[in-house]
């Protein structure tokens, strides 16, 4: 009932608050004989800790992980693996202000009505700080993924927007992503962003993001076609992210606009089996993967951390203005790319190991 947890197959549950003493996560149906070390798995976490420019939090956290089971010699052991990520840079002291009020976009509020009590420090478990836990699961995910499926397969991320500022598509060079401290595909609105981003710092504001997701090497076959469709899994698996409020799959909305002559993604004849002449579904049709690239965008809202006094009320139902201090994304959505990669790479994982579970050990399709 807690819904800590996420995914059937292979699984993981999360623990731990933004200014506890640390956080972690359990992952359980790890597929045994899997090479793992803290040295694996520390590199996807090392892409999403903070401080690591003036565009995220001045947190100053390593995010070193360590793992505690289910890992002896260097390979697991398919028994649950335990992972702890100690928190050495909590300031719980920029929070007393806001101990009785309820900050506006946050989850003071409704954690208060549904609890009766909560942590105010960072925001407790609601904190994007709970992510990196995620990036760990991810981690597993992503390498066995890579064992089963080969070298053709890939997860990559990007910010494709910030604020109105979107990039250039005839510009999307998915090299380009570790070239920036934006994980930006196209070179020219990385450099444009850096001023914008300034400005609304400075401002003490904060400002939105659109992230693309794609994975490819993803085998035809995966998702069940009715209540555990791939592309809804999908869905879920971003929406579950902090202040994620959209998601759509290959053309998304803008299907709606398109003639159903151009939507569909007809196909010829080719060498390996029919080829696909356009993607605009996303690679997912009635909900199994067509064996084209997987295509997911996440819309992620400005911080609602910001200096900039905001209307609001207090315990006792009193009008108050609430200005948030404390170190904060001027935009949550640059860290959360290793997240959504982390969240794709879980949900693929579980798809493909549920796949065999009701198909068999051969390729899907």
């Amino acid at each position: 009932m807690a819904d800590n947890s996420f995914g059937q197959l292979f699984s993981f549950t999360t623990f731990g608050e933004s200014h506890g003493p640390g956080i972690g996560c359990v992952v359980d149906g790890v597929p045994p004989r899997l090479p793992l070390s803290e040295s694996l798995i520390q590199p996807y976490l090392d892409r999403r800790k903070p401080g690591q420019n003036r565009f995220v939090t001045q947190r100053r956290e390593a995010d070193e992980v360590e793992i505690l089971s289910g890992v002896f010699e260097g390979m697991t052991t398919g028994t649950p693996v335990a992972m702890l990520i100690r928190n050495t840079d909590q300031r719980s002291k920029d929070y007393g202000e806001i101990a009785r009020q309820f900050r506006p976009g946050h989850a003071d509020f409704t954690y208060q009505e549904k609890y009766g009590i909560r942590d105010y420090r960072g925001g407790g478990r609601s904190s994007a700080r709970e992510t990196a836990s995620r990036v760990a699961a991810g981690a597993i995910a992503d390498l066995a993924l890579k064992q089963f499926l080969g070298s053709d397969f890939r997860i990559r991320g990007g910010v494709v927007q910030i604020g109105p500022h979107a990039i250039d598509r005839s510009r999307l060079d998915w090299d380009n992503v570790d070239n920036n401290p934006f994980f930006c595909p196209d070179p020219v609105a990385a450099d444009q962003w850096e001023g914008f981003l300034d400005s609304v710092r400075k401002a003490g504001s904060s400002a939105g993001a659109i992230l693309e997701i794609v994975a490819d090497g993803v085998p035809a076959g995966l998702g069940q076609p009715i209540y555990g469709k791939l592309d809804s899994e999908l869905a879920a698996a971003m929406m579950t992210i902090n202040a994620v409020k959209g998601v759509e799959i290959g053309g998304g909305f803008a299907l709606s606009a398109m003639d159903g002559a151009d939507a569909g993604d007809e196909m010829r004849a080719g060498d390996q089996g029919p080829e696909f002449q356009s993607n605009n579904n996303g690679g997912v049709l009635g909900g199994i993967s067509t064996g084209q690239q997987l295509v997911v965008r996440v819309a992620i809202k400005p911080t609602s951390s910001i200096l900039t006094p905001r209307k609001s009320v207090d315990l006792e139902g009193q009008d108050v203005d609430v200005v948030t201090k404390g170190r904060h994304d001027p935009c949550v959505g640059i860290r959360g790319v290793p997240v959504a990669e982390a969240m794709m790479a879980i949900t693929l994982l579980d798809a493909l190991m549920r796949h065999h579970a009701q198909c068999g050990l051969g390729d899907p399709a």
